[in-house]
């Protein structure tokens, strides 16, 4: 979502380091710059102007242009302005003392607010809290009926009154109210509920959520933003704090190739702090915010952080303890290199998993992008072997290799440099797994391609 900018910014910056000594016209013509770099990203006018002004007022200081370093120094004066930008630090969900808490969600319609309750609910019951989702949308056709859908798939129950086909809708706020009556009675810790949209503002809506609002009293109130809507989010946004007094933010489609300035803008325009992102279609595709990481990825320096999180994730320690004395053995067959690749695919586009490592955004080339498709080429080779040629490629003479590129729908040549490459990261895991410390091992040089 942000490469555009990141580019803008790295290309500025790029010119910036190779002058040396920087004057203050050298700062006025980068900040010149940096404003039309935020405002190609989307990012509202009054929040782009202000920003530029803290930064210019702080890299013109004295003891800035002075020092050995002064492009580095004022990289790292936009680096935490625009950590301040983006809301300062992370900012987690607020729960009641007294059970249930009542999380609110509001937006407009086709924002994902159903979906994202989802998200959330499963993301809550993984941190150990049993959620009860409301089904408060009485309007749009089928919202009741996906939320008890994604109740299922996540194992947690839906609370909703259906009215028959022609009858009056019931009442929201008395959906909302007996909501939470029944997290009470079943002991439910949380309690997130799924309002009505609209495809544009309007009175009624607002009166409806203040009404609901009144009722419940909730501890959150997180309004729904599409990321992909880009500056038009922010100013939505600002309409239902006036009225609602929002909590937070949940900003979805934070995956696709916006200019991202909802992002950028939606803090500074509202006060209220993105909580969460949406980054995918799957409902564990909800990640927490953080200011600090999303300021550094871009600004090209990576976001270790994130990815070690990622990862964590992924494996158990059992699983970390099995690879570890594999590598210790020297026994990693084709059969682990298959099972890393398939867990690798859960992290995401492998593309942006090497964005996430410090230094290697800036250097890698514009549009780079590893196909999608490689990954599954080579799936569907290993998985055309036998077990005893995928635990002992070294018996893959040239009559098993023609089988194995027919069967896998490519070409001997395809298998051939699998094979070399997965012998080229098998040396690498040996060195790795006899480390006691020292030098690191080198990567082999297109192990991965």
């Amino acid at each position: 979502m942000f490469d555009q900018l990141s580019d803008r910014l790295g290309a500025i910056f790029s010119r910036l380091s190779g002058r040396g000594k920087i004057g203050e016209s050298d700062v006025n013509d980068a900040m010149r710059e940096v404003r039309i770099a935020l405002l190609e990203a989307d990012v509202s006018l009054a929040a782009a102007k202000a920003f530029v002004a803290r930064v210019k007022e702080k890299a013109l200081g004295s003891d800035v242009l002075e020092s050995l370093t002064p492009a580095q120094t004022i990289i790292k004066i936009v680096h935490d302005e625009l950590v301040e930008l983006l809301g300062g630090a992370e900012a987690r969900l607020q729960f009641s003392d007294a059970p249930p808490s009542i999380i609110m969600l509001v937006g407009l319609q086709g924002s994902g607010k159903t979906t994202q309750a989802g998200k959330l609910a499963l993301r809550l019951k993984e941190q150990g809290r049993r959620t009860l989702l409301v089904a408060a949308d009485v309007y749009r056709p089928a919202a009741i009926a996906q939320l008890q859908t994604l109740g299922k798939q996540i194992d947690l129950p839906v609370f909703a009154l259906q009215h028959a086909e022609g009858d009056k809708p019931e009442d929201p706020v008395k959906i909302a109210r007996e909501g939470v009556n029944e997290a009470k009675r079943l002991g439910i810790s949380t309690v997130i509920i799924d309002t009505a949209g609209r495809l544009q503002i309007d009175d009624a809506l607002m009166q409806e959520l203040e009404r609901i609002k009144a009722a419940v009293n909730p501890k959150e109130v997180l309004f729904v933003a599409d990321a992909m809507t880009g500056q038009e989010a922010t100013n939505v946004a600002k309409s239902f704090n006036d009225r609602l007094a929002i909590t937070g933010v949940l900003l979805t489609k934070m995956d696709g190739d916006a200019r991202g300035g909802a992002a950028l803008s939606i803090f500074s325009e509202t006060g209220a702090p993105i909580k969460f992102v949406g980054t995918g279609e799957k409902l564990s595709a909800l990640e927490p915010f953080h200011p600090d990481r999303l300021a550094s990825r871009i600004l090209g320096m990576g976001d270790v952080l994130t990815l070690i999180e990622k990862t964590q994730n992924l494996y158990s320690q059992e699983q970390a303890k099995s690879l570890e004395e594999k590598l210790r053995k020297n026994s990693f067959t084709l059969d682990d290199f298959l099972e890393q690749m398939r867990q690798m695919k859960k992290l995401g586009s492998m593309t942006d998993i090497l964005k996430m490592i410090p230094g290697v955004s800036r250097a890698l080339p514009k549009d780079f992008e590893i196909p999608e498709g490689d990954i599954k080429r080579v799936e569907a080779i290993i998985c055309s072997m036998t077990r005893a040629e995928r635990r002992n490629p070294g018996i893959l003479n040239g009559s098993r290799r023609k089988r194995i590129a027919f069967g896998s729908g490519t070409q001997v040549s395809d298998v051939n440099r699998l094979i070399k490459n997965f012998e080229g990261a098998q040396k690498m895991m040996k060195q790795l797994g006899g480390m006691k410390g020292g030098k690191r091992p080198r990567l082999p040089m297109g192990a991965f391609r």
